[in-house]
Parts: structure tokens; sequence; C-alpha cells
């Protein structure tokens, strides 16, 4: 189920020691039905390739392990939608689109934005098929199968061509990267672009968002890494766009090779990620030091809490919740429970930790002292929505960057 790496994923170069190492977790989607119920532990840790600069895992679960049935459904963020919508406003008059083609499309959440405009043809591919199916249920047609250079005949004979191929979140959890490159590059019409957002690692790194660690990301991109991929596969990249979604993105967009003239914004990104070390080991190793003093300050901060008497619930149960709650060792004996807007997920324990979820009323209706924000990119939204928990005295517990309490 888990395979142990020794060259880099991308470039075949032969890969060295981890820089960090957040011991052994089970995986961060793999909620737990009962107390007690047995669980798998692998190694989570991360390795830097000296050769195409790639940040990546140092062992890889097999995505069939992963995604077969999934617990993440995008529709739940209203903020995430909110920018989802804003994508496809802006991307529709960008570019003259005939045809899209969603890569891990989940339940349809950016493509029903598409459905207004009926001269546009769509289709989505979601290996889960538990989460394919709601896509489906609601009009938008998708494929349940995983995305690769087996399925492009598949996807050419029945669709054609792609005006558009858009990946959100999922170019960092394809650990066949090169297979995954080069079906986007035979999917692609002659002057199609493609366009794929994910967490971008300078803001991993400056952030210290180590909590965006978990076996389902097997990569973390910087835009030098990225260019060297695309190029192995006459492909290159000619735009990006910055985002503050998931405590900082980056959106690139591709063609294939001489079809677009590149902005001069690719160039700039490179430049000022050499000017940052992000080229260098001890860029890495510097980002490892913080996350242990981040690791000591929340496990403190809570046990000052929990020495007062004072109860301490969690909101949300996100995977990268998981890997914050597993390396930093804390468990029921400190979270009494927590909350999530998910019905996927409620009902169900978090992995490692076994803390129980309940549906988001259940916080109010507990009213904890203290709640630990897990998916703390969505802080503003949540305090909006919990507005009556904060003005009931309760106060919310941000972990990262640096641990501090929103009163």
């Amino acid at each position: 189920m888990i395979e142990e790496i020794k060259d880099c994923r991308s470039c075949g170069a032969a890969l060295s020691s981890p820089f960090l190492d957040l011991g052994t977790t089970p995986l961060a989607n793999s909620y737990v039905k009962n107390f007690g119920d047995s669980e798998n532990y692998y190694q989570l840790a991360v390795v830097y390739c000296h050769k195409c600069h790639l940040v990546q895992l140092t062992h890889t679960v097999q995505p069939e392990n992963l995604y077969s049935e999934y617990a993440y459904c995008s529709s739940y963020s209203s903020s995430f939608l909110e920018h989802t919508k804003e994508f496809v406003e802006t991307i529709k008059e960008r570019l003259k689109i005939n045809t899209v083609l969603e890569i891990a499309s989940n339940d349809g959440y950016l493509l029903q934005y598409f459905k207004p405009y009926t001269h546009i043809k769509t289709l989505g591919i979601e290996p889960a098929k538990n989460i394919a199916k709601i896509a489906n249920d609601k009009g938008i047609a998708t494929l349940d199968k995983f995305f690769n250079t087996d399925l492009v005949s598949t996807i050419v004979a029945a669709f054609g061509l792609s005006d558009l191929i858009i990946g959100n979140n999922v170019l960092a959890h394809v650990p066949d990267i090169n297979d995954f490159v080069s079906a986007v590059d035979r999917c692609l019409s002659p002057q199609g672009w493609a366009t794929f957002e994910f967490p971008y690692l300078p803001m991993m790194v400056n952030k210290l968002e180590f909590d965006t660690i978990y076996h389902e990301h097997v990569f973390y991109y910087s835009v030098l890494a990225l260019n060297n991929l695309f190029k192995r596969h006459n492909m290159q990249i000619i735009d990006i766009k910055f985002s503050e979604i998931h405590g900082g993105s980056i959106r690139i967009f591709a063609c294939h090779k001489g079809r677009w003239q590149a902005s001069s914004i690719v160039s700039f990104y490179e430049m000022t990620e050499r000017l940052q070390g992000v080229d260098t080991i001890e860029y890495y190793e510097d980002f490892t030091n913080h996350i242990y003093d981040i690791k000591v300050k929340l496990r403190n901060l809570l046990e000052s809490l929990k020495w007062r008497d004072k109860s301490i619930a969690a909101y949300g149960a996100p995977a990268k919740g998981n890997t914050l709650l597993n390396y930093c060792n804390i468990g029921r004996g400190t979270i009494d429970f927590t909350v999530d807007i998910s019905p996927h997920k409620q009902g169900l324990l978090l992995p490692g930790t076994q803390i129980p979820i309940y549906p988001r009323e259940y916080l109010l209706e507990h009213n904890p002292d203290y709640t630990l924000l897990l998916p703390w990119n969505f802080s503003e939204e949540i305090c909006e929505q919990q507005k009556d928990y904060l003005a009931g005295g309760g106060h919310f517990i941000v972990p990262v960057p640096e641990p501090r309490i929103i009163i």
C-alpha cells in the first residue's frame, strides 16, 4: 500500500535525507467509525530534490487506496465556491471556450458554474465513486476514473480535445506526475490552455503551514520545479495568478510549447524564488526548526488552559487538522470534540486522535471555553458564521503560523 521513494518522481535524480519528518500518521482522510478501531500508520516525511527543486514525500500511498471513496466535498465551503465562481466568470471572458475538462472535479462544485453557458460542453473526471455520483446526480457529466495516459483515448473519443483543462488541488496529489502531465498534453487542443491551482510552496514555508503536508499531497510546488516538469512534456507555463485561498495558492496557466507568449510574471516568480533560496536545502532546514517551535507553543497553550480547567473543542475536520493534531500529539485528553459542516464526516472520528465529529450546532449547544480552528485558512469565514459563539464568551485558537487566541 505504501512505497518508499529513493529517486525524484519528476526528474529521476537520487534523493537525499528528508528535511522534515512528521513521524508516522494515519491517512488524513481515513476517518474512523468506532472508538478503538485499529488504524494503519505511515511515514510522513518530506525531501528536496537538488536537481529539479521539487519538494516531495519520501513515501507514497497508492491513489487507489486514497481516492476510490472520499469524504471531502468542495461545495461545503462558501468562500471556496465564491472563489471558484469568480474564476469561471473571468476565464470565460478571457478565452474562447467550447469544451472544458476538469480533473478531480469532486462534486461538480466548479463545472456547475458553466451550466448557464449552453454552448460550452463539460466533462468531469473524479475517481472517488461516491463523490462522482453526487456530481452526476446534479446533471454534471462525470467519469469516475483516475486521469492518466491510459484514459486519454477514452476521453478524446467521447469528448474530443479540450480548449480548457482545469485541475484545482490535484497536481500535488498524483504520484506519477510525468504520466499525468503527458495526459494533459494529449487531451489539450492545439490552442488550448491548462490551468492548475495548488498551495504555493514558498507560502507554505514562509507562513509555516506545515499542516498542509499529508499523504494525499505528494508534491509541494515552486514555479522552478513546475517549469522543469512541464518543459519535459513539451509544455510551457505562460501565466501565474496568486490567491489567498488555502493559506496562499497560485494558479498556473500552461499551453503547448510555443503556442502562446509567456507573461513576464513567470520569470519574475522564478527570480523571486531563487532570491528567497527556494533552490537551496538551507531554506527548508530553517522551516523545520520553526515547525518544532509551533508544536511546543501550541501544546503549552492548550495545557495551560486545561490546567485552568477550561473546556476545549475543535472546529472542522479537514485533512490538515489531522496532520496538526497527530504531529503535536493532541488528542481526546485535550480536545473534547470537533464540529464540521459536512454530513459525510459527522458521526465519525478523526484519524489517529479518534476525536468525535458532530454537526456545527453542537458547538453552541455545548459552548466550550476555547475552540481550536483546524481549517484556520478559513478563519474569517468561520468567525462570521460563529459570531454567536464569540459573542457568548467563546474563544477561537488559531494554531498557525503562531498559536494565538481570537477574543
